[in-house]
């Protein structure tokens, strides 16, 4: 099984939030939590991020 790795200004410009809204988001749990690519490098799993954009969709539109 392949995973796309995806590094933070990849993410930012595909859900179009700021970094700090990012890790707020993070720390309540809205958010997926990136994985640690090494010492000071981490990334987020392509599919997560495309799980996460599919249930805002889906949010919005029962929402109205």
């Amino acid at each position: 099984m392949s995973h796309k790795i995806l590094r933070l200004p990849s993410v930012k410009a595909r859900i179009e939030l700021s970094r700090s809204t990012i890790y707020l988001l993070i720390s309540k749990g809205e958010f997926p939590s990136p994985i640690s690519l090494g010492e000071r490098a981490v990334g987020w799993l392509e599919e997560d991020i495309d799980n996460w954009l599919a249930e805002k969709v889906e949010a919005s539109r029962i929402a109205k």
